[in-house]
Order: structure tokens, then C-alpha cells, then sequence
């Protein structure tokens, strides 16, 4: 429903600004909920998102919740199940990891999202696509925010989630004196076709830790591969990160994975991964940011899908819940996710040297228990702290494994 200026505005309980997987998944929460909800996107779908690709068990669940299980995203979402993981420590050491049935998928974006999306308009919510937002109108006071885009609709709303991304135009708006975020970590993705192996592959290279390079496999003999790289880490330019690629594609680990007769499908894509996570950057008066644009991703791993689900969701839940909505969004956010990223941020600092990378390996690859284990701790089947959070442990006896 487009309003027009000067129009009768209707008034909706909830506007999400993004329909990437947080806005997606909050969404359609909000419209199961019986919230008049409407979301907006600059973008139309299906549209491409630079990204590794990978799934790990918490985002399975989630994608389930919200309605495409397994078998959907098989079919809709072009995903190939991963039965092995190998990693190759920093003096080439490899270790064979046997994943569980539950716990690792790979999906292209361009199709993930699309099918999530398609989940988002088969409910109440309104989707508006192919139009940017130009302003938020946030009163000092406790009032309905005003969102007007670029074709000059207008939208009232009693709260936002702004699930828009890392650059979030919603946090640009509202906070025109924050400077701009350039992300922790800088990653580059390129698509190759016939790829010689259907494992995923992390290869923690000594020059790029605590980054790695990553083979992840597809349909078809194809393959996601890609690194990730802290941005400011040993005084690297923007020059210098441009040129590791084609150098990284050369090492033994990555032309193991990627076989004789792979080739490129597409050019290079880089992006930024904001993983500077503060639980008071999280509101903003009567608006809630997700996903990317909370800076919720993971800063060992890279992952962000799962935690853009489960914000979303959350942002949701604290709206529906009422009362003192920011303060309950700061807290379930923070007993879901905020001890699992610094616990992650610490071990980050332990692999950034290659002695505590081969280190951490070895541990890995003391016996068939801690090779299955790891698997199961790496792609999110519990959460990361949970060995130091006794009021989660219950989690290990309610999951498969």
C-alpha cells in the first residue's frame, strides 16, 4: 500500500527497513504475531549478496522456524549438504573433519534470500521493493517514527528495525555524526566451475591469521571461494588486500580443493564484515537494529546469517512482548549472542599467531571425539560459550550429536 504526501497515513506497528534475513525473519515473525507490519528494500529480489555461502546448524534451525527447511532450500535455495570439512593449519598440516547430517549446508544468496523472501509474501506484510529510504523522522519525545522514501511515500510507525545491512542507511540517517564503519574484517568471494573436490575447505594460511581462506562447495562441481582478513592487520592498504587475492588462489591447500580444471565464473566481489558488537549501539529510541547493521557477526568465523535470523527475531519478540521494548531487545540479544561473540573475539586473538593456530589444531585432531566435536562446535550446533555459560548447558543434551 503506497501513501502518498498529504495522503491519510496508516499507522503500522512495525516497519523493517531491509529484507535480507534479519528483516526477513522479523518480518515474518511480526505478521505471524498479528502485527500490521511493512517492509521496505532498495533492492529487488532475487539480487545477489557477497558471501561465503555457508549454513551452520543455528541458521538451519532458524531457516526452518521461519519455513524452509531442509528439503526447501534443496530445492528452492539450490543448497548442497556437507558431509566433510578439512582444514589445513598454518604449516600444512590437514585435518579431516566428519560433519553430522544436521549440521552444514551451502546456499548460494541469490537464491537464499529470494526464497526467504518469497516466505515474507506469502504472509500480511507489505514489501516495497526497488525503493531506498531518503529520511527518518525520530521525535525526541516517545512518538511514532516517520519513514519517507524515495518516491516520497510516507510510512508512520511505532517502531523500525533497521535490518539494512552494514551500511545501514537507517544509522546514517539518524546518526549523521558517527563515522563511517569500514567493517573489522575485509573478505573477497569469487564464484569458480569445475571444482575438483565436494568438501569445504578452511585453510588458515600464516600471512592472513587469524583470517583463513575457504573452499566451499556447490551443485554442480561448482565452489564459493574466498577469504577473509582483518582490515587494519599488519598495516595492509587497500592495495595490498587486492593483491593477496590472486596470490592466495595459488597456495597448495586452495589449488588442492579447487583441482586441476577449476575455472572462474564470475569476477571478484570484496565487502566489509562488521563484527564490533556493543549492546547499547543496538537501539536508537524506537528503532532496533539486526543483523549486519548491529554488528553481530561473528569475529572468529565471519558468520553472520544465523545471527541475523535470531536478531530479527528477537527485535520481533521484544516489540510484541511490549513494555520497555529497548531494554528487552539489549537483554535477549545479549543472553543469545552477546557472551558468544566475545568469547569468540578472545579466541580470535589466540589464532591470530601461528603457533596458537597449530596449537588449536592439534587439539582438534587429538581423536575421532574431538575431530566430531569440533565440527559441531564450528558450525554452530551449540553455542560457542556455552562450556563456560552453565545455564546453557542443557542446550547439549537437547540437540542431535
Amino acid at each position: 500500500m503506497v501513501h502518498a504526501p498529504g495522503d491519510p497515513l496508516t499507522l503500522y506497528d512495525l516497519a523493517v527497513v531491509g529484507a535480507g534475513p534479519a528483516g526477513a525473519a522479523a518480518a515474518i515473525t511480526a505478521a505471524r504475531a498479528g502485527l500490521r507490519v511493512v517492509v521496505v528494500d532498495k533492492a529487488r529480489f532475487p539480487r545477489d549478496k557477497t558471501c561465503g555461502d555457508g549454513l551452520t546448524a543455528q541458521a538451519l534451525r532458524l531457516y526452518a522456524e521461519l519455513g524452509l527447511d531442509r528439503a526447501a532450500l534443496r530445492s528452492e535455495a539450490d543448497a548442497i549438504d556437507v558431509d566433510t570439512a578439512v582444514l589445513v593449519g598454518p604449516n600444512g598440516r590437514e585435518i579431516t573433519l566428519p560433519l553430522a547430517s544436521h549440521l552444514a549446508v551451502v546456499a548460494p544468496r541469490r537464491m537464499l534470500d529470494a526464497a526467504l523472501v518469497a516466505r515474507l509474501r506469502a504472509t500480511s506484510a507489505e514489501l516495497h521493493e526497488g525503493i531506498a529510504l531518503r529520511a527518518v523522522r525520530t521525535p525526541e519525545a516517545d512518538h511514532d517514527v516517520t519513514l519517507e522514501l524515495d518516491d516520497g511515500t510516507l510510512i508512520t510507525t511505532r517502531w523500525v528495525v533497521a535490518a539494512d545491512g552494514h551500511w545501514s542507511s537507517v544509522r546514517r540517517l539518524i546518526r549523521r555524526d558517527e563515522p563511517a564503519d569500514l567493517g573489522e574484517w575485509h573478505a573477497v568471494r569469487q564464484y569458480f566451475d569445475h571444482a575438483g573436490d565436494g568438501r569445504l575447505w578452511v585453510d588458515f594460511e600464516a600471512d592472513i591469521l587469524p583470517g583463513y581462506v575457504w573452499v566451499f562447495p556447490l551443485p554442480d562441481g561448482r565452489a564459493n571461494v574466498g577469504f577473509g582478513v582483518l582490515r587494519g592487520d599488519r598495516g595492509r592498504t587497500g592495495r595490498d588486500l587486492k593483491a593477496l587475492w590472486p596470490a592466495l588462489l595459488e597456495r597448495p591447500a586452495v589449488r588442492r580443493a579447487l583441482g586441476a580444471n577449476a575455472v572462474p565464473a564470475e569476477g571478484v566481489r570484496a565487502w566489509p564484515i562488521p563484527t564490533r558488537y556493543a549492546p547499547d549501539s543496538l537501539v536508537q529510541g524506537r528503532v532496533l537494529f539486526a543483523g549486519d547493521a548491529a554488528r553481530v557477526v561473528d569475529p572468529m568465523t565471519g558468520e553472520g546469517i544465523a545471527q541475523a535470523l535470531e536478531t530479527g527475531m528477537l527485535a520481533t519478540a521484544a516489540v510484541v512482548a511490549g513494555g520497555d521494548v529497548g531494554r528487552r531487545y539489549r537483554s535477549s540479544v545479549h543472553e543469545a549472542l552477546g557472551r558468544d561473540l566475545r568469547f569468540a573475539s578472545m579466541l580470535q586473538r589466540v589464532l591470530r599467531h601461528p603457533l596458537g593456530a597449530r596449537g588449536a589444531l592439534c587439539a582438534v585432531d587429538l581423536n575421532d571425539w574431538t575431530r566430531r566435536n569440533f565440527g559441531r562446535w564450528m558450525f554452530e550446533d551449540y553455542p560457542r560459550a556455552t562450556l563456560f555459560t552453565p545455564s546453557r548447558w542443557s542446550t547439549l543434551r537437547s540437540r542431535p550429536g
